[in-house]
């Protein structure tokens, strides 16, 4: 198993393994590289073999590298089966470009004409799932070497057959040597899920060792330790997905029981990090003690973690807290609540590791195990998921906003690509193609507006800094072939390692392998690298122009479907929960459903990144990040809630927790419902809102206990205060020039805090964590504080 902890763990060495979960990005290079470069080789010896000359040679060397790189791509991460019938498809994509470009070649007109014709095409059959994404590509790919290197018919059977042997080549490559291992992939990404969980202890342990009154680097420390939360749920996410592979699962394992293990996981280290957020305002000498905790977790030192976090727990030696209080007083003038709590979890999360081999009991037959994300090609899903079913600006006046979102976005290529045409051939009538290449590639892997807009300017900068690059190694490389061709591979390479980091990146190596390629061509002059610059800029400004004013899918709108489908997540995880708490509907797959809000989560993150930066008109990026914080923060108690049920011995207790459940479940719905947002909650949603609190003060005790309330009586505390905070639209306190917001939900601090929690007004919010659920945290933890959660503290 993949749970066991390697002593002395570097951080070094956890930012490699964290940097690129299951190594798919290494793999994609790697397959780009080993395909181009093999098929280089055989398109060659197949060229000479057949007694081509040098400029028949090279048109079959570039037609098979180009399959081979593209082929590499498309045949990534999909099942062997799957794999042979993407590739039989090559041949067919490629060639009918090949025959489409012979056949208007006698026309300028006609060929420019069919150009835009068949880029509509090849992004209108996107819709027919992602081997047709690649399709399209091809199709394109096959008219534009035939619109510019202008075959004849009777030269096509031998293109054909170059593609043809390159589509062997890396089909045959993808079923052996570069075969993706999905037992294997899934051990990497679950060690990258380990190596993220303890960046998240190091990220507490340099939180907790900075001085309180230095607000800024608090601030900071803050925003990293909540940044890597959300790599670690991103991880997960992964897990999931790769865990509903054939013959991904380690022996013995289902599908369920590792989706337990990782939320057990994920919630001791959540845990950790909570308490060591609310740590770091108090004094007293165990934030010492509270370091070595983090430190010893995130060195995967158990038995350290043992020997420091046991003698924290003892429950004799915690000082009763005031009843109502909040914020560093309900923890104790010395952190002691919050320390309890921070070895609480850190024990818990050592006990998880301890059982390594052995797999979590769960109530779900393994046959009807349903991952709760679907991997697109071996990575999480893009923004085009979410943005499918909104409709486009206008939609109640035009016909064709209403249409898919595929086909608007082959009209819009269509528009734009007829635009580039023209404006590229007013700057030179040889190069037009880049304008042309520019307004293609916007509309590719982008859904909104502003997507469009970003990548065609990340295009252009890519090309801006790449120039100068470009030029530079070509003259170190001139008159040695075999050095540009090895650049070329490289470059190649290094762009598909980090196009998922940056594009601007990627095209800025695109920029070095063009450079190359004229250089081999004897073509190259800085005049051309100028021009392809001038072209590209042209095209990226009439990609942008085209995607804000021709049915243009509007981030906001997306931003708006995506929270209206969290919600209804949301909703649904508490009508399951309460069936559970009252056993009305005990077969509820709680662990399935928070696993499905953790992915709404990050669609919802994933659309709304364009509207954290001061790029559109009339909005404030630190709301949104603001309220990002907040959907993060209700994903976290949704994960709380999900295990509470199985965390008590007394399911009596849980059962009066059900009214509040189904109340809260109630006021999801309704913010489902109506998605556009107010500046105070809707009538309705507050009203069920207060029904819950009511029914949770309905469960206090009559007196301050010794031991908390059921740990499900937490998380839905804190629901009710999270979900109030996202059902109206309130400015942010403070001057402009405030890094980040006041923090307006606090955390309970404890059971004797239940009836004063219930009667804060809107502003003050309930929260908690719930109790660990390790068996030797059972067995020292009398009562876990839930210390103070900055929800507000948002990553930058």
């Amino acid at each position: 198993m993949a749970w066991r902890i390697r002593s002395g763990a570097s951080g070094t060495r956890d930012t490699i393994l964290s940097s690129d979960p299951g190594l798919s990005r290494l793999h994609q290079a790697v397959s780009a590289a080993v395909a181009m470069t093999g098929a280089m080789a055989v398109e060659y010896g197949f060229g000479t073999a057949l007694g081509e000359d040098a400029q028949g040679v090279l048109v079959t060397i570039m037609l098979g590298t180009v399959t081979a790189m593209m082929g590499s791509m498309a045949l990534g991460g999909i099942p062997a089966a799957t794999q042979v019938w993407t590739a039989a498809g090559f041949p067919v994509a490629l060639g009918t470009g090949l025959v489409l470009g012979i056949l208007a070649g006698g026309s300028t007109s006609l060929m420019l004409a069919v150009f835009v014709a068949v880029m509509f095409a090849a992004v209108y059959i996107r819709r027919f799932g992602p081997a047709f994404f690649f399709y399209g590509f091809m199709v394109w790919m096959g008219y534009f070497f035939a619109a510019f290197l202008h075959p004849t018919l009777a030269q096509l059977p031998l293109q054909l057959a170059a593609v043809a042997v390159s589509t062997a080549w890396v089909l045959l490559l993808s079923l052996t040597a570069l075969r993706t291992n999905t037992r294997r992939t899934l051990r990497r990404v679950r060690g990258a899920f380990d190596a993220r969980a303890r960046a998240v202890a190091r990220a507490a342990a340099d939180l907790l060792v900075l001085d309180a009154p230095d607000p800024a680097r608090l601030a900071r420390a803050r925003r990293a330790l909540h940044g890597r939360q959300l790599r670690l749920a991103e991880t997960a996410l992964m897990i999931e997905g790769w865990s509903g592979r054939p013959g991904a699962l380690p022996g013995g394992w289902t599908g369920p029981a590792l989706r337990r293990r990782v939320l057990d996981l994920q919630l001791a280290v959540e845990a950790l990090a909570t308490a060591a957020d609310s740590l770091a305002v108090a004094d007293g000498p165990l934030r010492a003690e509270a370091v070595r905790i983090a430190r010893a977790v995130a060195a995967g030192d158990l038995a350290t973690v043992e020997r420091l976090a046991v003698p924290l727990l003892d429950p004799s030696a915690l000082v009763p807290r005031p009843v109502g209080t909040r914020g560093p007083a309900a923890h104790g003038a010395d952190g002691q609540w919050a320390a309890h709590q921070l070895a609480a979890a850190a024990l818990e999360y050592a006990d998880l590791f301890r059982q390594g081999e052995a797999p979590p009991a769960t109530d779900r037959h393994p046959r009807e195990y349903t991952p709760a994300v679907q991997l697109a090609m071996g990575n999480l899903p893009g923004s085009a998921a979410i943005a499918g079913g909104v409709a486009a600006r206008g939609h109640r006046w035009n016909a064709l906003a209403r249409m898919r979102l595929t086909t608007r976005q082959a009209i819009q290529v269509a528009v734009a690509g007829g635009l580039a045409i023209l404006v590229g051939r007013e700057i030179n009538e040889q190069r037009y193609y880049w304008a042309v290449i520019a307004t293609f590639v916007a509309f590719t892997g982008t859904a909104t507006r502003s997507e469009t807009t970003l990548k065609a300017v990340n295009r252009v900068a890519g090309t801006l800094v790449g120039l100068g690059a470009g030029i530079g190694l070509v003259h170190l490389t001139a008159g040695h072939t075999y050095t540009a061709l090895a650049v070329i591979i490289l470059a190649m390479s290094c762009g598909f390692y980090l196009v998922r980091i940056s594009y601007a990146l990627m095209i800025f190596f695109v920029t070095i392998m063009v450079s190359q390629l004229y250089s081999i061509l004897d073509e190259f002059s800085p005049g051309l690298l100028v021009l392809r610059l001038e072209e590209t800029a042209a095209g990226a400004a009439i990609g942008i122009l085209v995607g804000l004013l021709v049915l243009p899918t509007s981030t906001r709108d997306t931003v708006h479907s995506a929270r209206t489908t969290f919600f209804s997540a949301v909703s649904a995880l508490l009508d399951g929960a309460a069936g559970r708490l009252d056993g009305s509907a005990p077969a509820a797959d709680l662990d399935a459903m928070a696993r499905a809000i953790d992915h709404q989560v990050r669609g919802l993150a994933l659309v709304a990144g364009p509207l954290t930066r001061p790029l559109i008109w009339g909005n404030d990026p630190r709301l949104t990040r603001h309220r990002l914080t907040l959907y993060a923060a209700v994903s976290r108690r949704c994960r709380a809630l999900a295990l509470a049920p199985r965390r008590t011995a007394d399911p009596q207790a849980m059962a009066g927790f059900a009214g509040a459940a189904r109340s809260l479940a109630a006021a999801a719905a309704h913010l489902a419902d109506r998605p556009a947002l107010t500046a105070a909650p809707h009538r309705e949603v507050e009203q069920h809102l207060r029904d819950a609190e009511y029914a949770l003060l309905a469960r206090r005790p009559e007196r301050p206990a010794p031991l908390p309330l059921p740990p499900v009586s937490l998380p839905l505390l804190q629901l009710t205060q999270l979900l109030r905070e996202l059902a109206a639209v309130r400015p942010l306190s403070g001057a402009k020039h405030r890094r980040t917001p006041e923090p307006k939900l606090r955390l309970l601090a404890g059971s004797a805090d239940v009836p004063a929690a219930a009667e804060r007004t809107a502003d003050a919010a309930p929260a908690g964590a719930p109790a660990p659920s390790g068996a030797r945290v059972r067995a020292h933890a009398a009562d876990p504080a839930a210390p103070q959660d900055r929800t507000d503290r948002v990553p930058r």
